[in-house]
């Protein structure tokens, strides 16, 4: 039941921390780098003429869809839910992240890429499901 809990929080956290394009940004110093979530431009809606309200808009619906998509998939990890809905929620959650971080890229969030495309491929690619971890 341990791998579960881990496994559920993994995909809980990495939905979660997509709220940090909501956040407010830290304050800036001189050697730091720049904070990478940003949802006032981005490197394809913007040149398109999208200000930054409609982006910002945008980057919600990805937000929340990539939060329910993950919460989806860690309820039905834990059994809570069916176990079929685990399937269709690490899907939508990394599609919706991808889309996300696709959107508004920075090279810092290359990992989340990395995350949502390894996801993808052990759902899909090998149909592997969390009920084989055992009770």
């Amino acid at each position: 039941m341990i791998v579960k809990l881990l496994l559920a929080a993994f995909l809980l956290g990495h939905g979660l921390i997509h709220t940090f394009f909501v956040s407010p940004a830290p304050p800036a110093t001189a050697s730091g780098p720049s904070w990478p979530f940003e949802l006032a431009r981005s490197w394809v809606l913007t040149p398109l003429g999208l200000d930054a309200g409609v982006l910002r808009v945008v980057g919600l619906a990805l937000i929340a869809a990539t939060i329910a998509g993950f919460a989806l998939a860690a309820v039905s990890t834990l059994g809570v839910l069916p176990a079929a809905l685990w399937v269709g929620g690490v899907v939508l959650g990394s599609l919706a992240s991808l889309a996300l971080l696709g959107l508004f890229f920075q090279p810092w969030l290359v990992l989340g890429v990395a995350i949502d495309l390894a996801l993808l491929a052990i759902v899909l690619g090998t149909g592997w499901r969390p009920e084989s971890l055992g009770a």
